[in-house]
């Protein structure tokens, strides 16, 4: 299989990933289609130099989440928040009012989060190991786990000041 064939493989096989991270940085829709292009680009521009020293996953979340904290502070634009549409219905599963509706008040907190902070999340709850997320982000195994920690607490005292 040549490049191009195999991008474009690697590209469908992972778009929620793209999407998430698109999603989780921008608060338009024409931002995040913008956001979904350049990562697409960043990854191609990039994707000889995948060694596979880590898995491919890991690989791209680190080149997305790069591309857009970078687009992010390039641009100075302020995030906000992202509300949940009918778009990202199409990565979710079917699920109950009241679940649906925690997880919107989940994600709405999450934005309030720093740029760091959100990405943390992200994987975390994306299921990446502490180790995964330390060789996305660039710190510690031990610091994610800190990181971690503080970040839900946040979320949680937040969360309860709300009801």
């Amino acid at each position: 299989m040549d490049k191009k064939s195999r991008f474009i493989q690697v590209i469908k096989q992972n778009e929620g990933l793209i999407f998430k991270v698109a999603m989780l940085y921008t608060n338009s829709l024409h931002d995040r289609e913008d956001l979904y292009q350049e990562i697409v680009f960043q990854l191609w521009k990039s994707f000889d130099s995948f060694g596979e020293k880590s898995k491919l996953s890991t690989w791209m979340y680190r080149v997305a989440m790069n591309t857009a904290i970078y687009n992010l502070k390039s641009s100075k634009r302020q995030v906000n928040t992202i509300p949940i549409d009918m778009e990202t219905e199409r990565f979710a599963e079917a699920v109950d009012k009241s679940e649906e509706a925690r997880i919107k008040q989940l994600y709405d907190n999450i934005q309030t989060l720093s740029l760091l902070e959100r990405g943390i999340i992200l994987l975390y709850l994306e299921g990446k190991s502490h180790q995964e997320i330390a060789e996305i982000i660039g710190i510690t195994s031990s610091n994610v786990g800190t990181k971690i920690l503080r970040i839900k607490e946040k979320l949680k005292s937040r969360i309860i000041k709300k009801q």
